[in-house]
């Protein structure tokens, strides 16, 4: 079972910048696709981005194109989203997901997919 540890939420300044950091177990993270949605009060959880296992192919929401990026360190079994231009609307808790079962068929966007999920962390923007 894979378990996953984020950090790195918290306050800041609208424009401001984050690194989250995704902290994951298991000998084979090279192999796991890695993501990361977000859920803001009241409504349903999102998609932000998604990286392959290799981490040579990445994948945005609209929303966060431009501002946001994720990134991995497979020495290191960390997964990484770096958020910069912060706007008050992103203001969310954040997870990180992973995929660690072979799948025939893939769906970085949906959050079904994944098999494993860390606890979440809370990020505010501030306006």
């Amino acid at each position: 079972q894979v378990q996953l540890v984020e950090s790195g939420g918290g306050l800041v300044q609208a424009g401001g910048s984050l690194r989250l950091s995704c902290a994951a177990s298991g000998r084979t993270f090279s192999t796991y696709p890695m993501a990361w949605f977000r859920q803001a009060p009241g409504k349903e959880r999102e998609f932000v981005a998604a990286i392959r296992g290799s981490g040579d192919i990445t994948y945005y929401a609209d929303s966060v194109k431009g501002r946001f990026t994720i990134s991995r360190d497979n020495a290191k079994n960390t997964a990484y989203l770096q958020m910069n231009s912060l706007k008050p609307e992103d203001t969310a808790d954040y997870y990180c997901a992973a995929r660690s079962t072979r799948a025939v068929v893939s769906n970085y966007g949906r959050g079904g997919w994944y098999d494993a999920w860390g606890q979440g962390t809370q990020v505010t923007v501030s306006s």
